[in-house]
């Protein structure tokens, strides 16, 4: 052991109070707000803009970007085809709306679950991947997590393949853009799928919850997603005049809100382009078969304050593995709690 320090002052008592209050602020859930945002250079690892980017939020359901990373990845090794036909478990078909509608004992092709997790959101498609994939989908989540340390994603947890609430489920929006990137990088054969507008199966059309593909210039994906504990999210793709980026909004008020705050980020990304310098990223643990930037811890590095800058500590602290109430993801409330909205709502 070190030498011990002794205080000898009367300032010892507010020193004292200084780091309790510090203690406490460590020690609370993630509730210091919902809302996070970046926005990257997809060619160059260049963050043109970050607000608590390194925040751990809830993804709600884009954890399915993982799980289709999964699915992606078990393809291209051959251990799927598309047309590999899924079984339905009873805890599959019992997954909460979005939904497709699976019944305990049919099959789903793997392409089908594919586009159903991409358009509709379906939870029962994100289980049923999960299962055929990690046996269970508790040990799938294992499975993305991993995978997700692999890439560079040191702040996310997974707890199920679909986004449903479980406080222990957290990532950042630095992460999520990291997902994004990799996904484009590392399956240029099946990203197209994030385009797709809409999906028809068993008679019924499905229309992707993704309105930027319509509404802003160049989008070509990725995912959106809600919970009511963590507001709408947005992982957005978009590609013009050769440049390509990706931004991240978590907390969104509603869908309109979000995308309108999304194209405002990415305007302002487009225009920063030449003027944010290139920021250091951090190795992940494997290299992937491709290059790329990799992992994305940030160090604001044009001007704005770095990522959670005047946020208490208590927004990297993982919340236990309790499960929040079930209900369904990207349409229904879950009823919890933290984290709560900004004092200084963006929407």
């Amino acid at each position: 052991m070190g030498p011990a320090i002794t205080v000898r002052s009367r300032a010892w008592p507010a020193l004292l109070c200084a780091a309790v209050a510090v203690l406490v602020a460590v020690a609370q859930p993630a509730r210091a707000g919902r809302y996070a945002s970046i926005v990257v250079n997809a060619e160059t690892g260049r963050i043109l803009q970050q607000e608590h980017a390194n925040a751990r939020r809830y993804p709600a359901s884009l954890t399915k970007m993982m799980t289709l990373y999964m699915a992606f990845e078990a393809l291209r090794e051959g251990h799927l085809d598309l047309d590999t036909p899924l079984r339905v478990s009873r805890r599959a078909a019992g997954q909460p709306a979005m939904k497709l509608g699976l019944e305990y004992g049919e099959t789903i092709t793997v392409k089908n679950a594919i586009l159903g997790m991409i358009t509709k959101s379906a939870n029962d498609a994100a289980t049923v991947v999960a299962e055929a994939l990690g046996g269970t989908e508790v040990a799938f989540a294992r499975m993305m997590t991993r995978k997700a340390r692999e890439l560079g994603m040191i702040n996310t947890t997974f707890r199920n393949a679909s986004g449903l609430p479980n406080r222990g489920q957290l990532s950042t929006a630095a992460d999520m853009a990291t997902l994004g990137i990799a996904l484009m990088r590392d399956f240029p054969r099946y990203y197209d799928y994030f385009d797709r507008r809409d999906f028809r199966f068993e008679g019924e059309t499905h229309e992707n919850h993704n309105q930027l593909l319509d509404k802003y210039k160049g989008t070509d994906g990725i995912k959106t997603g809600y919970i009511r504990a963590s507001g709408f999210n947005l992982v957005a793709s978009v590609e013009r005049e050769g440049h390509h980026l990706v931004g991240v909004v978590f907390g969104g008020r509603t869908p309109g809100s979000r995308d309108a705050h999304m194209t405002k980020l990415l305007d302002q990304g487009f225009r920063r382009l030449r003027t944010t310098e290139v920021v250091a990223l951090p190795r992940p643990r494997h290299h992937p078969r491709r290059g790329g930037p990799q992992g994305m811890a940030v160090a604001a590095r044009d001007g704005a304050p770095a990522a959670g800058a005047g946020m208490a500590p208590d927004g990297m602290v993982a919340m236990g593995d309790a499960a929040l109430p079930e209900s369904a993801d990207d349409s229904t409330d879950d009823g919890a709690g933290p984290p709560r909205p900004d004092a200084k709502p963006f929407l």
